[in-house]
């Protein structure tokens, strides 16, 4: 859309109301009265730190004027990098995405500016700031000629990172866009890659795409573990370099266990809790060592659980007593194995009650947890619970969490939990009030609406 008013007639129409000349509007916003003549006049271009000063002048926000720029000031020749690398930073800080998005464009005909713009993304990406980098990363790589070069492959990775969210589908997208490039990037970047690509299928639940990953990470960490001992490695990876060595048993142990093969599952939880080949004796590596044997503890009470040995449960409440960070993954594995055998366990959610209603903030660090595998491990937790509130015959505490979970499975855009909500209502439906029916059919709705737009999307790509 068209700017309304142009930043110089603005910039007119305010000194008028108020009676300013050039050298007083000037003084007011600090800056130099033959800049000011010559914005107005149209003979001088205009910083990014004096439109910040004129914004403030003019009593608007900062940012207000910034799409009125990009169209004004830089869209009539390719903008200089060193001008524009402000606004880029300021625009990220407001979240005004599409602005970032406005001035890449005008900058892609300049490959001389590749370097720079991957500096700023890659500041943006160690800032957080992930969405605002997309734009950055994806100019870099469009731009590379060199269609096997490792930052080709590393501005993928990082576009991968970037989009990672609640949304499913378009996590499992980024994937599938970005696993090619893994065996391009640096080997110790393969490594974190691997990882970040295995937590995605993780929570995607795509077992097969894990279990093909898994030789591949084993592999790799093999070597860059043996070229550390020899003292070969030029770069530090994220993780300690055990870590990636002893991930692949745990990663066995999510498949064995997710595919009910428990004795299976054991064997490798007992091969990833036996550390003693760990030659290391830093800090950060007795951190992930001791994080190694509290995950394989409690997946050892979880894999007996759930193989039908009720007689661990009370052992395995003591110990999540201890660890409240793993209090989402715990409960689900309890409410799964309540249903499956037939067990009352209102005692456990009465302890845990306080807890429960906060359960969905749980779990902050990514390193561990990533935000998607959190968001999918809370949708599967309030099904189950959905489950065993219906078998007691509580149907409209049951259906209740049907709902919930299908809030929750809808905006994942998980297909398996939303068909497991349905099914599991539509058994029910003639315990539902009429306005428990007319929640659930707002949401249906809202499904179908996503869907029809996912389905658009994808054949007008």
């Amino acid at each position: 859309m068209e700017p309304t008013t142009t930043i110089r007639a603005e910039l007119e129409n305010f000194m008028k109301q108020n009676e300013l000349n050039i050298t007083q509007f000037g003084l007011v916003a600090g800056i130099n009265p033959g800049t000011v003549s010559g914005i107005v006049t149209g003979n001088r271009t205009l910083s990014v730190q004096q439109l910040d000063r004129i914004t403030a002048t003019l009593g608007h926000p900062k940012g207000h004027f910034y799409k009125n720029y990009i169209e004004e000031f830089l869209s009539a020749t390719t903008p200089n990098i060193r001008r524009v690398r402000p606004l880029f930073y300021h625009c990220a800080e407001l979240n005004m995405l599409d602005c970032i998005e406005q001035v890449v464009n005008l900058l892609m005909e300049k490959l001389a500016y590749g370097d720079a713009l991957f500096t700023i993304a890659e500041d943006f990406s160690q800032q957080g700031k992930f969405a605002a980098s997309i734009s950055l990363y994806e100019s870099v790589a469009v731009g590379e000629k060199k269609q096997h070069s490792e930052r080709l492959a590393l501005c993928q990775y990082r576009i991968f990172m970037a989009k990672q969210g609640d949304d499913q589908q378009k996590n499992h997208q980024a994937a599938t866009q970005f696993e090619p490039f893994i065996e391009r990037l640096d080997g110790i970047d393969q490594l974190d890659a691997l990882r970040d690509l295995a937590n995605t299928y993780r929570s995607l639940r795509l077992f097969n795409k894990l279990e093909e990953l898994i030789p591949v990470l084993e592999s790799k960490a093999e070597i860059q573990y043996s070229l550390n001992e020899k003292r070969e490695t030029r770069k530090k990876s994220k993780m300690p370099l055990f870590f990636y060595r002893a991930l692949p048993h745990l990663l066995r142990a999510c498949v064995s266990e997710a595919t009910g093969d428990y004795k299976q599952a054991l064997q490798h939880t007992y091969a990833y809790s036996d550390l003693s080949w760990v030659r290391e004796k830093d800090k950060e590596t007795q951190y992930w060592i001791n994080r190694f044997k509290e995950w394989a503890q409690a997946n050892t009470y979880v894999n007996k659980l759930l193989s039908g040995d009720i007689s661990i449960l009370p052992e395995y409440v003591a110990y999540i007593e201890s660890k409240k960070d793993e209090l989402l993954p715990a409960l689900l594995n309890i409410i799964e194995a309540a249903n499956r055998f037939d067990i009352n366990v209102d005692h456990i959610l009465q302890k845990f009650k306080i807890e429960i209603k906060t359960l969905a903030e749980q779990h902050k660090d990514e390193r561990v947890y990533t935000k998607q595998f959190i968001s999918e491990r809370f949708a599967r937790y309030l099904n189950e619970l959905a489950d065993y509130y219906l078998r007691k015959g509580m149907y409209s505490v049951g259906l209740d969490f049907v709902l919930s979970s299908l809030e929750k499975s809808s905006k994942l855009k998980s297909k398996e939990c939303i068909i497991r909500c349905v099914g599991v209502f539509e058994r029910f439906r003639k315990h539902a009030s009429s306005e428990t029916i007319a929640t659930y059919q707002n949401l249906i709705d809202e499904v179908y609406k996503d869907e029809k737009k996912t389905r658009n999307n994808s054949s007008s790509n």
